[in-house]
């Protein structure tokens, strides 16, 4: 059986460069890079270049990357760090996100609510998109942060983080963005505006269980753990410096390759797109007209489970999802296709399939051979597509 690989927003393959550059560290290298000895000063050495290499990434200072255990911890870091930072001050504090974040993001907010800070919670429209003027509105003289994510993990939009970077320093609030999708996909740099960016390794060619967050200089940030005093302070507990290594290779890998990478898969996505729309009836691209992703497509079809789908195309080899893996097994629909404006039949008949760097124009062709005949299958066996083609059709007649 053919195996195509399309879940790349849930995790990438680890890059042979990648590995090569831990193994080391896996085995001989093992000093603690705290350590003032040779070990440990080899390794602290590892862990220096690493952050260089990340800083590079985003156009910053080596001094403004620290690292953590991935993406959830950079997020949880920045959006409750500046929160507890800003303590000092008598006023009720107040945080802006949208309705389309990662979770990460917005369990963390939820938090704070329950802790008696105030949240706005500004929608993205149908577009997939935010409008910087939501957020301008949303501000209020308590806003202590602005947290809107770089480019939505479901569907691949790219939200104007530049412009509300802007509206946030005009404002002197902290702007906090989720780049984990983006980083090493797409030129993600730490613009003027943003004083804190979130990215994981795994989603970039790198291993599980590290990531790193930049924090502007001079960025007050409260630490959400204590003990040791690494990472100048900011987040303690001894280095995953294999981890570490990692990243910093996969971030250099990105930089190297990136441009002519994501040129390759954008062709690649907009092939995909366009004959499922040609073979498919009844199939939709969710934010398609707006800023993407080069790597994500997220498609629904009407009248089909959207899990049912996912398992009957894992059975002819091909992995994809029905949206974000961290919410996978959840019985309630997207709360990101929820906040575009779909119905909860829309959600539910919605897949993802997201693009990388081993993928190739045979994997896509053997993905749209196989996908339409699926379709036509489980539709076949489904009434609620012939119910929903039925109110299509009606609608139709009406208009006419």
């Amino acid at each position: 059986m053919q195996r195509v690989y399309l879940d790349h927003n849930a995790t990438t393959p680890l890059a042979p460069e990648v590995f090569k550059a831990m193994e080391p560290y896996l085995t001989g290298e093992f000093g603690n890079a705290s350590s003032i000895h040779a070990w440990g000063q080899r390794a602290k050495a590892a862990v220096e270049e690493a952050r260089e290499n990340v800083a590079r990434l985003l156009g910053a200072q080596a001094s403004e990357i620290i690292f953590t255990s991935g993406g959830t911890e950079s997020d949880n870091l920045a959006i409750l760090g500046i929160v507890e930072a800003a303590r000092t001050r008598s006023c009720t504090k107040h945080v802006v996100t949208t309705a389309i974040e990662h979770h990460a993001v917005l369990y963390a907010v939820k938090a704070l609510e329950r802790q008696g800070v105030r949240a706005t919670y500004v929608p993205a429209g149908s577009s997939g998109v935010v409008d910087p003027l939501d957020i301008r509105r949303a501000i209020t003289p308590d806003t202590v942060l602005i947290s809107v994510m770089h480019a939505n993990n479901e569907l691949g939009t790219i939200q104007p983080i530049e412009e509300i970077g802007r509206i946030a320093r005009d404002h002197g609030v902290a702007f906090h963005t989720d780049a984990v999708q983006s980083a090493g996909k797409i030129r993600v740099t730490a613009a003027p505006g943003v004083r804190l960016l979130s990215l994981s390794a795994h989603k970039l060619y790198g291993p599980k269980g590290v990531g790193a967050l930049y924090a502007r200089k001079g960025t007050p940030l409260r630490p959400l753990m204590y003990g040791g005093h690494h990472e100048r302070d900011r987040r303690p507990g001894t280095e995953n410096v294999p981890g570490i290594v990692g990243l910093g290779r996969a971030a250099e890998l990105a930089l190297e390759q990136g441009h002519e990478e994501a040129s390759h898969l954008e062709k690649l996505r907009d092939h995909l797109e366009e004959q499922i729309l040609r073979r498919v009836p009844c199939a939709y691209v969710n934010g398609g007209a707006s800023p993407r992703l080069p790597t994500t497509s997220s498609i629904s079809f009407t009248g089909i489970d959207g899990e049912g789908l996912v398992i009957a195309l894992d059975m002819r080899g091909i992995a994809c999802s029905t949206g974000a893996a961290c919410s996978s097994g959840s019985l309630e629909p997207s709360h990101v296709l929820a906040a575009i404006g779909k119905s909860r039949e829309e959600a539910r008949s919605t897949i993802r399939f997201s693009l990388g760097r081993t993928t190739t124009r045979e994997d896509i062709d053997y993905t749209l051979e196989v996908l339409s005949e699926v379709v036509n299958r489980l539709r076949s066996l489904s009434p609620n597509y012939k119910e929903a083609t039925g109110d299509q059709l009606s609608a139709i007649s009406i208009q006419k």
